[in-house]
């Protein structure tokens, strides 16, 4: 795929996520991974608005290569992407049901939310939470390599997902899911509820 497709698909992919206020404000950044390069959305810019000029390119290393500054949160595109050398995309947003979730207190740190759905299990996996850094604290990048190296998402204590994905569209799956799973957890607060087993989850991992 070119870089003009490429650029096209992230703008398209920003403007769904700020139309159904999945990302608000100047809130969320997505990437592309295209061979060494990866393409970033700019620092300080409403995904909503976004255009494919504005779009930055980076090095793996996190280094700027050229177009608008990149977002301050790019550095953790970059150690996810450097994790995962099978996904070539990482969506990032500030998701309601996602963020309510991760202020919650006395949750398992290592495992967030259940899995309550099959698509959930399929999409997402297990959800570790990282502590609570700093939006742009470049603290966070080893931990969160470290971490995605066998998660594909990632919940930023008091902030918001990281998912990556195979492609962009199967990152976008991934969000979706988990801001959905989220809001189920969330709506089935003070219930009794019955999610997958272990082995039943386990199974559609491996499916």
């Amino acid at each position: 795929m070119n870089d003009a497709s490429l650029r096209a698909r992230l703008v398209d992919a920003a403007h769904s996520l700020f139309d159904r206020r999945l990302t608000h404000g100047r809130t969320g950044n997505l990437s592309i991974r295209t061979g060494d390069r990866i393409l970033v959305t700019p620092t300080g810019c409403s995904l909503g608005a976004l255009t494919a000029s504005e779009l930055s390119v980076i090095a793996l290393d996190g280094s700027h290569l050229e177009g608008a500054p990149p977002s301050k949160e790019a550095f953790l595109h970059a150690a996810v992407l450097r994790a995962r050398p099978q996904d070539t995309a990482v969506v990032h947003t500030h998701s309601a049901h996602s963020a309510a979730v991760s202020c919650l207190a006395d949750v398992d740190e290592h495992d967030v939310l259940p899995p309550l759905t099959a698509y959930y299990a399929m999409r997402v996996g297990t959800l570790p939470l990282l502590p609570f850094h700093a939006p742009g604290d470049p603290n966070l990048g080893p931990l969160a390599e470290e971490t995605a190296r066998t998660h594909r998402a990632l919940l930023l204590r008091n902030h918001g997902p990281v998912v990556a994905g195979a492609d962009l569209a199967a990152a976008m799956d991934a969000l979706e899911e988990l801001e959905e799973t989220a809001r189920l957890h969330l709506l089935l607060h003070g219930h009794r509820t019955a999610p997958l087993t272990p082995a039943q989850a386990a199974a559609l991992r491996k499916g």
